[in-house]
């Protein structure tokens, strides 16, 4: 027997299998993608976060600074 034999395409089941199989390897392909996509976000979040917070306090440090000048 050849090792390398066509589908048999009246053969249902298997189709069904197969199908799902690369569903399930599609969805876990775009929630790795999306989870992946998330981490960047926040990384980059709490990096606007810190940058907007030093750039109150040096706005508020200079206002300060001003009154009392």
């Amino acid at each position: 027997m050849p090792r390398h034999t066509l589908p048999d395409p009246h053969d249902y089941p298997s189709a069904r299998r197969s199908a799902e199989h690369l569903r399930r390897e599609a969805l876990d392909d775009f929630w790795r993608g999306a989870d992946a996509a998330w981490a960047r976000i926040q990384l980059d979040a709490g990096a606007r976060l810190t940058r907007s917070t030093q750039r109150l306090q040096a706005r508020l440090r200079h206002r300060h600074a001003a009154r009392l000048a």
